[in-house]
């Protein structure tokens, strides 16, 4: 058996075509270099070819990302270990030895090895998470893409509809919804509904579940509404822009409805789903993301500074001298950082104790995204215990240990 961990450390810097390869052999001591090609075929070939070379012993790669192609292909293998390089912390390391921020892809694996060989005590091996966390991960972070697609979408529509026909923004209701999609296809400008009969009209609103005196108001205001302009270029422009943005939000409302019940089906098959849904607010969006970012494996994080550290709701601290800031951390998963930020959000309307404490920190005179975030710190110790122990959260269960310790919150939330 090898005295190594490792029996080769690699240095992968991954490109579209094909990759740069740097390699050091712990048995003896020999540096090398090669170029992969990028095809699954000569992916296989060299890791396969690599691992006999070096008798079975296992492989450490470090590679500038933590998802992708070159990433998914190697983390499917048992004798490899992944080390995910941060971009910014790697261009770092690689600029103190070559100052004039030159750049080439071999000397950027090489880079990565040396870093490998160096720290290696300091990185944190890629350890995947079982097949239900990464389908809920993979399917939320898709579906969220889809949501801000259809927002692009909305905001187009938006902009132009107070170009020429504002007052649909009030009529056709919130833009994302079907009843939007409809009126928008149907009237697409103010000529065309005041063209309409008032019982068509009246109709289309009812089969959207509007009351009859609401509809009356609007009837009323569709048959005193003046236009803008009598430009016909505007309009005509503008009802074409119109109609595909609409398209696109009705097939983008359509993929998301899909991508709902595929999360649901997920989340259902989840081992902690009971213990996320247990948490106010957390609902059918934010149960599975949460229970995403904590994943099943209890060793992961070394407790719940570890959990607001990696997905950047601590803070970072900097100092020198006298002087000491305190700033917003920028390196992490975004949507994960995200997720919490939002889930603190949803929880003040939820939570009696979290809306109290929100409004303490607001008293405080911290702004209300840096109170959220702080609530956010504050519910990841109480998501880390919960998940921890595997045991569902209890709202009057922790407003009774907050009262038996005396905390100045429990009286705030009473």
């Amino acid at each position: 058996m090898s005295e190594f961990e490792f029996g080769v450390l690699v240095g992968l810097d991954w490109g579209d075509s094909a990759h740069e390869v740097a390699l050091w052999d712990e048995q003896r001591q020999a540096l090398t270099s090669e170029r992969v090609e990028h095809t699954p075929t000569a992916l296989r070939a060299w890791i396969e070819a690599l691992r006999a070379r070096v008798g079975g012993a296992r492989i450490a790669v470090a590679i500038e990302q933590s998802r992708g192609a070159v990433f998914d292909a190697l983390s499917g293998y048992a004798f490899v270990t992944l080390y995910p390089i941060n971009p910014r912390s790697a261009a770092r390391y690689r600029e103190a030895f070559h100052p004039s921020h030159s750049k080439d892809d071999p000397t950027d694996a090489a880079s990565l090895l040396d870093l490998l060989r160096k720290h290696r005590n300091e990185l944190r091996p890629f350890v995947p998470d079982d097949a239900s966390t990464r389908r809920l991960r993979l399917l939320t972070e898709d579906r969220r893409e889809l949501v801000d697609q259809r927002t692009q979408h909305v905001q187009r529509v938006t902009d132009r509809l107070k170009t020429y026909y504002p007052q649909a923004l009030r009529w056709a209701g919130e833009l994302i919804t079907a009843q939007a999609c409809d009126f928008l296809d149907r009237w697409p400008t103010l000529q065309a509904i005041q063209k309409a009969r008032s019982s068509a009209i009246r109709e289309f609103y009812r089969r959207h579940h509007h009351a009859a005196a609401w509809i009356d108001q609007r009837l009323a205001e569709i048959r005193v509404a003046v236009a803008f302009h009598d430009d016909p270029v505007i309009t005509d422009a503008a009802v074409q822009l119109i109609g595909s943005e609409v398209a696109q939000i009705r097939a983008l409302n359509a993929s998301i409805a899909t991508y709902d019940q595929k999360i649901s089906s997920a989340f259902a098959a989840h081992e902690d789903a009971s213990i996320f849904t247990s948490f106010p607010g957390a609902g059918e969006q934010l149960a599975p993301r949460l229970a995403a970012a904590f994943g099943t494996d209890r060793n992961r994080f070394d407790g719940a500074v570890s959990v607001a550290t990696r997905y950047g709701i601590a803070p970072v601290l900097r100092r020198s001298g006298k002087t000491a800031t305190v700033h917003m951390r920028w390196a992490c998963p975004k949507f994960l950082r995200q997720t919490f930020h939002e889930y603190a959000r949803v929880s003040i309307g939820q939570s009696t104790w979290a809306r109290a404490f929100y409004k303490q920190q607001r008293a405080r005179g911290h702004g209300h995204h840096e109170a959220i975030r702080t609530l956010a710190y504050r519910w990841i110790r109480i998501l880390y215990a919960c998940w921890k122990s595997r045991k569902p959260y209890d709202e009057d269960r922790y407003l009774q240990q907050l009262a038996k310790r005396g905390s100045p919150l429990a009286t705030a939330a009473a």
